[in-house]
């Protein structure tokens, strides 16, 4: 059966411009675009960080691209052909609400939104089932998470999966952190980071 994959792109004042892919409530992707930290006088987008979804997910379908970013509180959808047998109930204007409310600080649960997890490798996917267990508000080091997840050593491959992270904030990986440190976070960087940490109670 052939449904149809939907884009929302949703702005959040303060952070930046967010882009869900969904279908029927299934997440398929998402990214965000972070305003810059230092910015004072206006939103200035930072460059997102985990782009390599995006070639692919596109082979899938044909859609047409937003001609620019959303002012604040704006939602703009577009919708196209997508092979996938999923029956959500979750709209993408309930999932945006969600994701807003995470990012003023609210207590707001992702981890039981359903995610398209196909695409993972069994390492890849061992690391996504742990990671989004991990509570609002603590942390794990890209070592402990490669152990938890059933693969000690491999804290690397940790690093390498969540800078290729297609669904940010659904699979959290603001809450890996170095062994001595924040670590990074792609292009957003490390005040992103900390800032994140920072509306879920972390202090580091």
């Amino acid at each position: 059966m052939t449904l149809r994959a939907e884009r929302t792109q949703y702005a959040v004042p303060d952070w930046g411009v967010g882009e869900l892919w969904t279908d029927d409530g299934l997440v398929l992707a998402h990214e965000f675009a972070f305003q810059s930290v230092s910015d004072t006088e206006g939103a200035t987008l930072l460059t997102p960080s985990h782009t390599s979804w995006r070639g692919r997910l596109e082979d899938r379908m044909q859609c047409s691209q937003a001609e620019s970013a959303p002012a604040c509180g704006a939602i703009y959808t577009d919708k196209a052909p997508f092979a996938l047998d999923t029956n959500w109930c979750l709209t993408p204007m309930e999932i945006v609400e969600r994701l807003t409310e995470f990012l003023a600080g609210d207590e707001q649960k992702l981890a039981d939104i359903p995610l398209d997890l196909d695409w993972t490798t069994p390492f890849q996917r061992a690391i996504a089932d742990v990671l989004r267990e991990v509570p609002r508000g603590e942390v794990v080091s890209y070592g402990e998470l490669a152990a938890l997840a059933g693969h000690p050593g491999a804290a690397r491959a940790v690093g390498t999966f969540c800078a290729r992270n297609r669904l940010m904030f659904f699979i959290p990986c603001h809450r890996v952190v170095g062994a001595a440190g924040l670590g990074g976070y792609g292009s957003a960087g490390v005040d992103v980071k900390r800032r994140l940490l920072g509306i879920e109670g972390f202090r580091l």
